[in-house]
């Protein structure tokens, strides 16, 4: 399998999520017995079948729209699991907890809800208080300035910094960062051509540079020099301060995708052999930013990790190509190293 081929991935409750171009894995823990269940399944992207989607800018924009839905599917499926093992532990709750994985339609819901959130958070919240800021503390602040969009910058940062903090306290949580680390150590396994077996991903680096971590500190950092650039060049409308300042604050959201897009490349770049050296030194705050959002994990949560990696690798070597026979699979198993795991997978094709 040649490292070439692009491998990413997120983590989820008590497990972890790898995408490839053609296949998609969740590998989740289950507490009760330590096996491991995994679902995987062949997938086609939509710049496959759209292939203008290919181009630079316009995949950044369309792989965090898959991302998002992928991220959400696999959240699903984790989740699910775990509730049928709280019905386990205590079955007076089993009337009340009744999971289901999420329809395509739910899923669809999640991600306008969580684009809706997003956009208010980081773009429309911190321009309204950078104007507040402004007018109570600097007597004004104009929005075709530098200025005003490194505070608004700093907000951002402040608002995500912030909600990071707050929610690595909580100790699930805190085994999710863990099962992030797993997932960067496995794929730094795969990409150095390494056996995918603990020893080798345990020595790996949990900080990545295509980490999503970094990715949302290069969209922030991008969004200041962008609406730099722009907003000195758009005439000031003839509306109240409070109107101009919600009609500004609206104008940000679609520069946003171009903003997005840009950001992936860059990331992208970052993670590519090619990029010289010297370039790589501009990743470095994305790297460090990852201290919030991964921690060291255990043998037992990087097993997790390679499980997923492996059988997504192992879809993307059996693709079909036949739309009758099947192409998704739900096994469970108790170690990657038992040959179990592959005659699994491949009675399940």
């Amino acid at each position: 399998m040649a490292t070439t081929m692009a491998v990413g991935g997120q983590a989820v409750i008590e497990g972890v999520m790898m995408r490839s171009p053609n296949s998609m894995a969740v590998a989740v823990r289950r507490p009760s017995d330590k096996k491991i269940i995994v679902k995987e399944f062949q997938w086609v992207s939509l710049s496959e079948k759209h292939p203008f989607l290919k181009k630079p800018i316009l995949r950044g924009m369309t792989i965090l729209v898959e991302s998002m839905m992928n991220g959400i599917s696999a959240l699903s499926f984790s989740a699910e699991l775990a509730s049928l093992e709280e019905q386990k532990a205590d079955p007076t709750k089993q009337a009340d907890n009744k999971s289901e994985a999420l329809t395509k339609g739910a899923i669809v819901a999640s991600i306008v809800v969580a684009f809706g959130m997003g956009i208010f958070m980081f773009v429309v919240l911190p321009h309204l208080l950078t104007e507040l800021f402004g007018r109570f503390f600097l007597n004004s602040l104009a929005v075709d300035t530098f200025s005003f969009h490194f505070i608004d910058g700093l907000i951002k940062m402040s608002i995500f910094i912030g909600y990071v903090m707050a929610i690595s306290l909580m100790k699930d949580i805190k085994r999710v960062f863990q099962y992030h680390g797993a997932e960067h150590k496995s794929i730094f396994a795969f990409e150095k051509q390494l056996p995918l077996v603990i020893e080798n991903a345990r020595i790996q680096s949990r900080f990545h540079p295509r980490c999503g971590t970094s990715f949302i500190l290069t969209v922030i950092l991008a969004s200041i020099l962008i609406f730099s650039a722009v907003f000195p060049l758009l005439p000031r409308p003839d509306l109240s301060p409070v109107l101009t300042s919600l009609l500004f604050a609206l104008i940000k959201i679609p520069l946003m995708l171009p903003i997005v897009g840009l950001s992936y490349e860059f990331i992208k770049l970052m993670g590519s052999d090619s990029c010289p050296a010297w370039l790589k030194t501009l990743s470095k705050p994305g790297l460090f930013m990852q201290n919030l959002t991964t921690r060291e994990p255990d043998d037992e949560q990087i097993e997790v990790g390679l499980a997923s990696l492996k059988a997504c690798l192992w879809r993307e070597e059996n693709l079909s190509k036949d739309p009758k026979k099947k192409r998704e699979s739900l096994i469970e198993f108790e170690s990657i190293s038992s040959p179990v795991f592959e005659q699994r997978l491949a009675e399940q094709a």
